[in-house]
């Protein structure tokens, strides 16, 4: 099931500021004696990007965070904010862009790395300024792997991953949803010269040079 990541801050704001006296706990702010490498990795369902956030991981040594990983693993401790989460999802609401933020904020501080892909994340604009102003970080660039829908729904309807949520009906559906919410995201940043954008129909092999090609400021892992 896909966890609904955007939204208002109406929604229990207690959960925020549990994760806000996290944060503070572990010295505030991002460490700012290190640059910190964001990479914002987009594209629609089936686009292929996290079989390329785990070949960028792997040559060049990023951390890959993916906000809804870090939702669904909150829920799962079984912690006070992970039940709270939880019972938003279960009631329908939307759970604040501040509780995801938060949590991408801890994992960046938990990691010890300085480099990050941060996987389907900001799902929208609202997303995108929560996250640029409480971390007071911008992405280095997006990476947007651009592939159609007739080849995103072919490889959703073909993949076997056991996913409930892999029928024509909501497939579709998560299309529009990107569409609508984050290509705005994609657009905003095209006009700040900061998108990459990967043909992601070719095979995984042909992808991955491109990616390589974009990340090749950055030093190979065993180097």
């Amino acid at each position: 099931m896909e966890t609904n990541i955007d939204s208002s801050t109406d929604n229990l704001p207690g959960i925020v500021c549990a994760f806000s006296n996290k944060i503070q706990d572990d010295n505030g702010a991002l460490p700012g004696d290190k640059k910190i490498t964001v990479v914002f990795v987009l594209g629609g369902p089936g686009s292929g990007k996290g079989t390329q956030c785990s070949k960028i991981v792997e040559n060049f040594g990023f951390t890959h965070l993916s906000a809804g990983d870090l939702l669904r693993a909150e829920i799962k401790s079984g912690s006070e904010n992970g039940t709270m989460i939880s019972n938003m999802i279960k009631e329908g609401k939307i759970v604040p862009s501040e509780v995801t933020v938060e949590l991408l904020k801890m994992a960046i501080l938990e990691s010890g790395n300085n480099k990050f892909l941060i996987d389907g994340f900001p799902r929208n604009e609202e997303n995108r300024t929560t996250f640029e102003n409480v971390t007071k970080l911008e992405p280095e660039f997006i990476l947007f792997f651009d592939c159609s829908e007739e080849e995103m729904e072919q490889r959703l309807l073909g993949r076997n991953q056991g996913r409930d949520d892999d029928n024509i009906e909501t497939i579709r559906k998560r299309f529009r949803v990107f569409i609508e919410s984050s290509l705005p995201v994609i657009e905003y940043y095209d006009q700040k010269g900061k998108v990459r954008k990967i043909d992601a129909t070719k095979p995984i092999e042909d992808i991955f040079e491109d990616v390589k090609a974009i990340f090749a400021a950055f030093p190979a892992k065993d180097e």
